[in-house]
């Protein structure tokens, strides 16, 4: 009976934890493309926002083509994703995880790199005499955005769609402000 109340607690507690989150502090939107129509450069890169504001608020959220992406400030380098882990929505905890900077999602603790977008896990091989737990990469799981600063001015490239990411499924299924959008 004891095991049934404490489980039951910790269900509650993930459920208020979750609700802090979602009703937390919203990111600036800086650009949505589906209602102010995004500034493209004529070389096709999409403005973002300003260096200072971003490093400022250290994240941002924003629409590219209608797909909601986050720039994250971490140790003074910009790096934009899409805004949803390959499996949900992120919220921002940036970890560092074997030398790299990682998200973390809250709800299913995937480890995501900023650089490259690789999902990384930890792993034994019960073939070594004593094995001992390393991190291993499952594979470029998330989409990553390349970005370019000017004058200031933060800018991203548009996605290359000829290639697939495992976090595509719900940047698509959200995008254009899909019922779970950010910031909803």
């Amino acid at each position: 009976m004891l095991d049934l109340i404490i489980l039951s607690l910790h269900f509650f507690i993930c459920f208020l934890i979750c609700i802090a989150i979602w009703r937390g502090p919203k990111d600036v939107d800086s650009h949505n493309s589906s209602t102010r129509g995004a500034e493209t450069e004529p070389d096709g890169l999409i403005f973002i926002g300003k260096e200072e504001d971003i490093k400022k608020s250290q994240r941002i959220t924003a629409k590219v083509n209608g797909r909601e992406i986050v720039v994250f400030c971490h140790e003074g380098k910009l790096h934009a994703l899409d805004s949803r882990c390959y499996r949900k929505i992120f919220a921002c905890a940036i970890s560092d995880i074997d030398g790299q900077a990682c998200i973390v999602c809250p709800w299913h603790k995937f480890k995501i790199t900023l650089e490259t977008g690789e999902g990384l896990y930890e792993g034994i091989n019960p073939l070594e005499p004593s094995p001992t737990p390393k991190w291993q990469s499952k594979g470029v799981k998330q989409r990553i955005h390349k970005v370019t600063i000017d004058n200031g001015n933060v800018y991203v490239s548009p996605p290359d769609l000829s290639v697939s990411f495992d976090s595509d499924y719900f940047a698509d299924k959200y995008k254009n402000g899909g019922e779970l959008a950010m910031g909803k």
